[in-house]
């Protein structure tokens, strides 16, 4: 993966905080259980096992910032995009467990 196709969880809180990302979709492939658990307002709820079957949901155009607990899951779900034919697909590295320190 090559660096624009990744963001420390610091930059991407920035990012977040700023307003920046409004015009980005944020979409974060953990469990219903984790979601519900607390999630950031601007996300949308796409679990990882679900990408596959919802592409079609997903906007070409947008840069998407995908997120997860830690960054693993979120990092195989950036491959599996870059390998399908999407280009602005950014994963947010450290996940959840690292935002949400900065995430006001």
């Amino acid at each position: 993966m090559t660096d624009k196709h990744a963001i420390t969880a610091d930059e991407f809180a920035a990012k977040y905080n700023a307003g920046e990302l409004d015009d980005a979709c944020i979409i974060d492939v953990r469990e219903p259980y984790e979601w519900e658990a607390g999630h950031l307002d601007k996300a949308h709820h796409i679990p990882m096992n679900t990408v596959p079957s919802r592409m079609n949901e997903l906007d070409k155009t947008k840069t998407m910032y995908i997120i997860c607990a830690h960054g693993v899951r979120s990092w195989h779900v950036t491959q599996y995009l870059l390998g399908n034919g999407f280009d602005n697909v950014i994963n947010v590295e450290g996940g959840m467990a690292d935002i949400e320190h900065h995430v006001r």
